[in-house]
Order: structure tokens, then C-alpha cells, then sequence
């Protein structure tokens, strides 16, 4: 049945098409905005953090968060949905996955782009038409400051064709895969496209 949904998911899919913008007036106060991480305190950076890009890639990179704020800034104003029936605006930013994967030469056999984090083990694999679509950003910066802690400082996923669960924090690893992988929640019945 997975395998289904996610050619129907796929199908529906459109790259062309961009999630509406909120008015600022819709945007959810800081504090009402819910956050959530799997390890029993708020993860830290470790000093050295780097995230690394690599699988079917010409040219393997690992970018600093002084690297990664050097390229094209790009900014975006969402509704984020979460799989439990809330929702929230806030407004992101960061640098868009397409570039970073023009950069780096991804191969077009990478049909598949997995995310890991140093949230316990926390990880999403995304199908690339996703990955690579407009609003979809690694985000170092929420409602114009830093990202904050508890939202996956000090860099996540954020997209708007993606629930929540999809969204993942404190990022480490960007992989381009030729094969289908799992995810924290996915690997427990959650529905692997998540599109929203």
C-alpha cells in the first residue's frame, strides 16, 4: 500500500507549483509555535558541526554554517502542518536544497535525498522532485533572527509540501540516493510521502 500512495503522491506532485503565502498579520506568536525533539533534552551543536553533502554527488562537501549563510539567501512565509492537526506560520530562512544540489553535481540516478540529524538518531528520506522544489529550504534563521534551539538550530529541513514529521532538525547529513530508505517516524507506520 505504500509503495501505492507514494506513486499516487508522486503523480499529484508538481514542482511548478508554489504553497500560498500568509499575510504577516496570520503569522503565529513565537511562543504559540509547537516544537518538538526525540532526545531527552533539547540536542546541542557540537562545537565542530558541519553538514555534510554526499551519496551520488559529483563533489562531496562539508559546509560550515558561515559557508552555508554565504549563499544565496532565500525567504519564505508558511503555514507548517503537522500530522497531529495543527497548524502555525512562521516565516524561514536559509538556502534552497536545489541550489546546494547544483552545486554539488547530484547525479541524476539520485531519485531518493535522505536527511540526518544529531536529534538521536532522528532522520526522513524524501522523494527529490520534493527535495528539490522551490520552497524547500535548510533553514538557519526563523522569523527573522537565528533559528532557535528547540526548532533544530542551527540548521532543519523546512518545505511547504511536506508535514511536519518530514521536516527534519538538527541536520547533519544531506544524502542523494538511487534507492527508497526510511525515516524515525516513517520506520513506525507513518506514510513515507507526507505531502501536505
Amino acid at each position: 500500500m505504500g509503495r501505492w500512495n507514494e506513486r499516487v503522491d508522486r503523480f499529484a506532485f508538481s514542482r511548478e507549483r508554489l504553497a500560498p503565502e500568509p499575510s504577516a498579520a496570520d503569522m503565529t506568536e513565537d511562543e504559540d509555535f509547537p516544537s518538538y525533539f526525540i532526545s531527552p533534552s533539547m540536542p546541542v551543536a557540537p562545537d565542530d558541526w558541519v553538514l555534510k553533502i554526499g551519496g551520488l554527488v559529483a563533489n562531496p562537501v562539508a559546509l560550515s554554517l558561515d559557508q552555508l549563510r554565504g549563499m544565496t539567501r532565500t525567504n519564505l512565509r508558511l503555514r507548517h502542518h503537522c500530522v497531529e492537526g495543527w497548524s502555525a506560520v512562521a516565516s524561514w530562512h536559509g538556502v534552497r536544497l536545489c541550489d546546494i544540489a547544483e552545486a554539488v553535481g547530484v547525479d541524476p540516478r539520485a531519485r531518493y535525498v535522505e536527511f540526518r540529524s544529531f536529534d538521536a538518531g532522528y532522520w526522513s528520506s524524501w522523494d527529490r522532485e520534493s527535495a528539490l522544489h522551490k520552497q524547500t529550504i535548510l533553514a538557519y534563521g526563523m522569523n527573522g533572527g537565528d533559528l532557535y534551539p528547540d526548532h533544530g538550530a542551527p540548521l532543519r529541513l523546512y518545505s511547504a509540501v511536506k508535514l511536519g514529521y518530514k521536516m527534519v532538525k538538527y541536520l547533519t547529513e544531506v544524502n542523494f540516493l538511487p534507492d527508497r530508505s526510511g525515516g524515525y517516524w516513517e520506520d513506525q507506520g507513518y506514510e513515507w510521502f507526507g505531502g501536505v
